[in-house]
Order: structure tokens, then C-alpha cells, then sequence
């Protein structure tokens, strides 16, 4: 109990001190990379701002290199970084997010055309709102085009339906849920 007392009176560890410098590096580099739609998102200090633009132009690996480790420098004289983090890691969520998503309407047209009527009844399940005739009629022209190796157009059009319907379901329930918060405040 006393050792913890010692230990929290004592400056951080040289250790220390390197990981989070390194971690303020990596963050000036994440910044950097940023675009500059991105980079109006993150509530910079000027001087930092024109760090990040300045090493943005700058080609020549070692002065672009130079530039960045001078950028961290300045970061870590900022007092507060998470909010700076929140900011550069959000594009990257949302891009996550996106992935995910393109990754499960996939898996339901990957579904929808080798489980047939079977996989329809699930996905009609999930989106009533779909229109089973179209849906079905994709399936089938989608099944044809693969057995005769023909271009993917029925494919690619049942991508755009259930992408449509994905999206039109993940924007109503994040409706749906500000609503529940907006009833609850």
C-alpha cells in the first residue's frame, strides 16, 4: 500500500515517456494522412494546423519524416489530445462500419442465390418491406448468369436492391433510436 503511494509521487519512467511519445507520433502521422475534409473535423490549434499542412506538402521522405517527428513535438505540448484522437479515429469507424456492412448485404446476395426460396423466406423475415417478386425474379436471372458464366448484371442489380434495403433499415432504426432518445431527454 505504501509502495503505491511511493510510486504515484515519482515522474513517469522513461519507458513511459517513450510510449507515449511514440503513441503522439503515430497520431501526427494519422494526421497528416488525413484528407483535408478530414482534417477540418479535427479541433486543431493553428499553429498545429499549419504543422500538418506543412508536412502534407513536403515530398522528400526525410524532411517529410523531420516534419512529422516536429509535429508530434508540438502535439505533445497540447493538453488535451483525446478529443484530437476522437476526431482521426472516427473516418476510420465509419469506413469500418461501412465494410461491415457491404460485407453483410454480400453475404445475403452470396445467400440469396445459392439458398434460393429458403434464404428468401429469411431475408423476407428481416425486410418485409422488400418486394418478393423482384427479388426472386433477380435470384433466378442471377443463378442463370452464373451456371453460363455470363457478365454479373442480375447480380449486381440484387446487390443494389439489398443494399437499398440494408441502408434504408439501418437509417430507420438509428431513426428510431433518436427518437427513443429524444422521448427519454
Amino acid at each position: 500500500m505504501h509502495d503505491e503511494a511511493d510510486r504515484a509521487d515519482q515522474p513517469p519512467s522513461r519507458s513511459q515517456v517513450r510510449r507515449e511519445a511514440l503513441d503522439v507520433l503515430a497520431l501526427a502521422e494519422r494526421l497528416v494522412a488525413l484528407t483535408p475534409s478530414q482534417l477540418a473535423q479535427v479541433p486543431l490549434e493553428e499553429h498545429v494546423l499549419d504543422a500538418v499542412h506543412l508536412a502534407q506538402k513536403i515530398r522528400s521522405h526525410i524532411a517529410h519524416k523531420r516534419q512529422v517527428h516536429f509535429l508530434a513535438k508540438l502535439m505533445r505540448k497540447v493538453e488535451d489530445l483525446e478529443p484530437i484522437r476522437l476526431a482521426v479515429d472516427k473516418p476510420l469507424e465509419v469506413r469500418r462500419r461501412e465494410t461491415a456492412q457491404l460485407h453483410r448485404i454480400e453475404r445475403w446476395r452470396e445467400r440469396l442465390i445459392e439458398d434460393g426460396d429458403a434464404a428468401l423466406g429469411e431475408f423476407l423475415g428481416d425486410f418485409p418491406q422488400a418486394e418478393r417478386h423482384r427479388l426472386r425474379q433477380l435470384q433466378r436471372q442471377a443463378l442463370a448468369e452464373r451456371r453460363e458464366n455470363r457478365v454479373p448484371t442480375a447480380q449486381r442489380a440484387l446487390f443494389q436492391v439489398i443494399k437499398a434495403l440494408v441502408r434504408g433499415a439501418g437509417a430507420a432504426s438509428s431513426d428510431a433510436t433518436d427518437g427513443e432518445l429524444a422521448e427519454e431527454g
